[in-house]
């Protein structure tokens, strides 16, 4: 496990100390958390592209198009 140390303004820290506070949890679990769902929804965008980039877009309006007529 690493350690990592952040600088954040006063101000900031508070409001993640108090968050965390409302949540039962300390401010290490909440960043935890925090950079656990960052993490996910990179790795989201990142596949989502993998497979856009690969797509055929004509056959994607071709799809949609099929979708708008079956409602």
């Amino acid at each position: 496990m690493s350690t990592l140390t952040i600088r954040l303004p006063d101000d900031k820290h508070e409001r993640l100390r108090a968050l965390a506070k409302s949540n039962a949890i300390s401010v290490n679990k909440l960043i935890d958390e925090l950079a656990t769902v960052a993490l996910a929804n990179f790795d989201a965008r990142v596949r989502f592209e993998a497979r856009a980039s690969r797509g055929d877009p004509d056959r994607a309006v071709a799809l949609l198009d099929r979708l708008d007529r079956e409602d």
